[in-house]
């Protein structure tokens, strides 16, 4: 192996096939080091090896011995090969049976000296081990060393189809032996030693083959430490450089504002007004803003964004709001044209298939524009505010004067993204200001990695006069109960959402053999169908999901805003910005399968008007966790108290839906622990403050430059 190196793409390794390849390539396995670090998940405790005679019935045990005798028998009853060996040692015997593993007979003969790990099971014939895990050993005594898959603490790792733990293990040991000592140290060992961290060789062996749980435990603790400390350099090293960046200054226009609030048909929450400050305040400053403003659906948050894009306008520059489905672009695009239509403003809509413009002089009324004409006039610093989809980072959409960029629910909006948009300005000399809105409530601990490099500002009240929505769990034996008190709310003129989480049955998998119960996820195409001919035969209800077409789309929603429709029946493609006050039901059906702080949002969906609004929470399960969470939805109004409980139950990447960041799962279960996040943030930021880059560090320069094109925050 003295000619290979960590780099080494895993077609050179001798015992890896091109089948062995494919498999591995699909876990996001290319090269000797993404093998090292591909972490086991869990580990079986098999250490304890003990005599035959002290096994018992039901406990996993580990054993050793030498095979009497072993047969393979074919039971044509049952279909299946059964592989039968009697086991000795100096104690006593014990028969051992594998279900269909015929090819065990030519694996394992007579005479032949093994180490068994596996359940202890009780049948007619007495005890025996069932199925266990099986290495041959050279001569054996208690407690041998070397053992690889029984023996000791045994890593399990994650799998896919064909390639197993075994297979696994077979593979890494090697490599791990020769490798070990071979791979560079990143950390300082000023924070290897303040952290009492184990030193990269000896954590890349324990978090593979440890020699207790407890220094398992102390290697995913280093390499977790390792991940949340890169991805803290990344984020506070991206502020920092946005911070030498130089950017237009917006004056605060104190007549403009009071105008424009005035001119609401509401009034404004504290913690919109406190928002709308805080914005207004960083948009003075001659440095690019890079805000996020958060607050729960129905909170206000576009009108906190809108008093920042007028003043943006009426200094002289242009704005650009970015949204993430058509839908809600031209949602986006009706609400601007409303506030602003006292205010003498240009307003566009570019979408993927839609272009749209409110000129000055016609001010309310929308007329259509040819794509030449929009992006002419965006060029040339003419269009004040252009509203879109991602079509706004199209090569060809260039702007005169951008000021301020505002995105809908973009999670991240990272460099690139913002550089695509700076380099659509004609005479870009200046970074514009940034400020993303997001309804999904982020805990603190994403908040100061993932988001680390942005401001946060917090809209933490709804408007007085929304009352709260009555949330109840509805079980299979309730379910009519609902449905009646559904069609007493369409009589009273009122509508409803039904919420299901998949389109079709033919989409449905079951990805993980544990998770049996998929085939029974109710569909949108199939519950509309049951719910149009035999639940409300007598009401309108339509279908709304992701495989339509944007026109297709906008037409049933256009219908049901319009009161032409009693029901929708959706996926989640109705949990952002979907605006209809009269909806009053959310009606979700398996509610078990979503988070909680998804669930709050398409409960956000319905309460936005006078009257009473209801969410109910249909599931089969009996599961008293699946109850534990949906209880907690119930008790909650807060959605970011949701958003903690939703971050401990499952996760980071789940929470977010953005497990292609790239982040190993060890480090995303690490972003649940609040004072791991906090000392890397600290740490990171020493490194930082000796040299932003990293000019003492080589080796963790480097490293992070590789880390920068594996992850992906944006």
């Amino acid at each position: 192996m003295t000619s290979i190196n960590l780099n080494t793409p895993i077609e050179q390794i001798a015992r890896i096939g091109p089948i062995y390849q494919r498999k591995l390539k699909k876990l996001g396995i290319k090269t000797i080091q993404d093998l090292l670090h591909h972490f086991p998940h869990r580990y079986e405790d098999f250490s304890n090896i003990i005599p035959i005679s002290k096994i018992k019935p039901n406990e996993t045990v580990c054993i050793q011995g030498k095979i009497l005798e072993i047969k393979m028998i074919r039971t044509w009853k049952r279909k299946m090969f059964l592989t039968q060996a009697v086991v000795e040692d100096e104690t006593n015997a014990v028969k051992v049976v594998w279900f269909n593993q015929p090819y065990l007979t030519n694996v394992l003969k007579p005479g032949d000296n093994v180490c068994l790990a596996g359940k202890v099971a009780l049948g007619d014939k007495g005890v025996h081990l069932s199925n266990p895990t099986y290495e041959k050993v050279t001569g054996y005594k208690l407690q041998v060393t070397g053992l690889t898959h029984t023996g000791r603490i045994v890593p399990v790792y994650p799998e896919t189809e064909g390639l197993s733990s075994r297979w696994l293990r077979y593979i890494i040991k090697p490599l791990l032996i020769n490798f070990k000592d071979k791979i560079p140290e990143i950390l300082p060992l000023k924070i290897l030693q303040k952290n009492k961290l184990l030193s990269i060789s000896r954590a890349i062996w324990q978090i593979h083959f440890p020699d207790s749980l407890a220094l398992a435990k102390k290697a995913q603790e280093r390499f977790s430490f390792e991940e949340l400390f890169l991805i803290e350099l990344f984020v506070l090293r991206e502020r920092l450089r946005l911070s030498q960046e130089k950017a237009v200054k917006i004056p605060f226009n104190l007549a403009l504002v009071k105008k424009f609030i005035k001119g609401l048909a509401f009034k404004l929450t504290d913690a919109q007004r406190k928002c709308a400050w805080q914005i207004l305040k960083d948009l003075e400053k001659p440095r690019p803003m890079n805000r996020l403003l958060e607050g729960d659906v129905g909170s206000g948050k576009t009108v906190v964004a809108l008093i920042a894009a007028l003043e943006t306008i009426k200094a002289g520059y242009q704005v650009a709001f970015m949204a993430p489905t058509e839908i809600l672009a031209k949602q986006h695009f009706q609400e601007v044209g409303s506030l602003f239509r006292d205010f003498n403003v240009n307003i566009g809509l570019l979408t993927g298939k839609e272009d749209k413009f409110v000129s000055r002089k016609l001010k309310r009324e929308i007329i259509e524009i040819s794509r030449v004409k929009l992006l002419e006039k965006a060029k040339n610093a003419e269009m004040n505010i252009l509203i879109g989809t991602h079509a706004l980072i199209q090569d060809k959409v260039k702007f005169g004067k951008l000021g301020l960029v505002i995105l809908d629910e973009q999670h991240r909006f990272g460099v690139e993204q913002r550089a695509k948009l700076v380099s659509r300005e004609t005479n870009a000399k200046k970074i514009p200001h940034l400020l993303s809105m997001t309804a999904t409530p982020i805990p603190r601990s994403l908040a100061l990695t993932i988001y680390g490099d942005l401001d946060l500002s917090l809209i933490d009240e709804l408007p007085k006069e929304r009352k709260k929505i009555i949330t109840k769990v509805v079980a299979p034996k309730d379910r009519q109960n609902a449905y009646d008190f559904v069609r007493k709310e369409a009589k009273k003129g009122r509508q409803i959402f039904v919420l299901c989480p998949r389109i079709e049955k033919s989409e449905i998998r079951n990805p993980k053999k544990e998770i049996s119960s998929w085939a029974d996820v109710k569909a949108v195409k199939e519950e509309y169908e049951k719910l149009s001919k035999e639940i409300f035969p007598d009401l309108k209800v339509k279908m709304l999901h992701g495989k339509m077409t944007p026109k297709e789309k906008e037409k049933i929603m256009k219908n049901f805003k319009n009161k032409k429709s009693d029901i929708l029946v959706s996926t989640s493609v109705i949990e952002v910005g979907i605006d209809v006050p009269n909806a009053t039901v959310m009606l979700i059906e398996g509610a078990e399968r979503f988070g909680l702080a998804q669930l709050h949002q398409f409960r956000g969906r319905v309460g936005r008007s006078k009257y009473q609004s209801y969410c109910f929470l249909f599931t089969d399960s009996s599961a008293l966790k699946t109850h534990k969470r949906l209880r907690a939805l119930i008790s909650s109004e807060n959605g970011f108290k949701l958003s903690e409980k939703d971050l401990a139950i499952r996760g980071p990447g789940d929470f977010t839906g953005h497990r292609q960041w790239g982040i190993p799962d060890l480090t995303m279960s690490a972003l649940k622990d609040i004072s791991l996040v906090e000392k890397t943030r600290e740490t990171a930021k020493e490194i930082l403050e000796q040299s932003m880059e990293l000019k003492k560090y080589p080796l963790l320069r480097d490293r992070l430059g590789k880390f920068r094109q594996k992850i992906h925050l944006e």
